[in-house]
């Protein structure tokens, strides 16, 4: 039987890396836009969740649906959960897609979704393997948020440091001697597991990395790891949204 699903975008205005990100234009359209318009290929339920009016009136404009939520979340999870309070419904499956992800893909979010065909997982998330003309700069870089996984494609833990240490090479062979994933920071989860998560306290690892998905680790929620070869290209600052104008200008991304 086919999953019930629903996508719920969390979107803020101000955001202190790039206050009213949202509405920024790429390419003649909002961010906010863009996502939803990429979400709605693999989803037919999506709703944008924010707490600005200006939000809220663009979303409306494009035709878009979007609910008003709190001001004091302290995190994308968490508005997310308020939201899918205000919808109701009976949906099984709940996306959690940033409203800085414009270039997301169907097939990316329908990996998503496929996690859930066994009864076992609470949380499903994506994952891309670092290339090796990356070099181990980037595995070693903290932003980039690694993730090791058991033989199903679960989650063992999420860190910023490189992990696994390879004991018997040197440190700039590692990626000839490993896969090495890369966290996509997009997350499905169970209806019920959604609505649980959000009241857990922190645990320890999380606080040490800052990291939100150890805390459901450490609680003991299973999350599955789907691979993708894809990029994924996030809007964090103004300098990345150039970077993005470029790539939509040389056709190097689909629009």
């Amino acid at each position: 039987m086919a999953l019930r699903t629903l996508a719920i975008i969390p979107a803020r205005y101000a955001s202190t890396r790039f206050e009213g990100k949202p509405l920024a234009l790429l390419g003649g359209k909002s961010i906010i836009e863009r996502v939803y318009r990429r979400v709605s290929e693999a989803v037919s339920d999506v709703i944008v969740a924010t707490d600005d009016e200006r939000i809220r009136a663009a979303v409306e404009d494009f035709g878009g649906r979007v609910v008003m939520t709190s001001r004091l979340h302290r995190c994308g999870t968490d508005r997310t959960a308020e939201a899918l309070a205000i919808v109701g419904g009976e949906y099984d499956v709940v996306i959690n897609v940033q409203g800085d992800e414009p270039f997301i893909l169907k097939k990316q979010i329908t990996a998503l979704c496929d996690c859930f065909a066994t009864g076992d997982v609470d949380i499903a998330t994506l994952a891309r393997p670092f290339r090796q003309e990356e070099g181990i700069e980037a595995v070693d870089n903290p932003n980039n948020v690694k993730v090791v996984c058991d033989m199903r494609g679960m989650a063992l833990y999420f860190s910023r440091a490189a992990i696994p240490f390879i004991r018997d090479h040197e440190r700039g062979k590692w990626l000839h001697h490993h896969r090495y994933l890369k966290h996509v920071g997009i997350y499905a989860f169970k209806r019920e597991v959604l609505q649980r998560v959000t009241q857990l306290r922190s645990g320890v690892a999380e606080c040490a990395e800052m990291l939100e998905q150890l805390r459901w680790l450490e609680h003991g929620y299973r999350i599955a790891v789907a691979i993708t070869e894809d990029e994924s290209i996030g809007i964090d600052t103004p300098e990345d949204l150039v970077r993005a104008e470029a790539l939509l200008r040389n056709n190097e991304i689909k629009g």
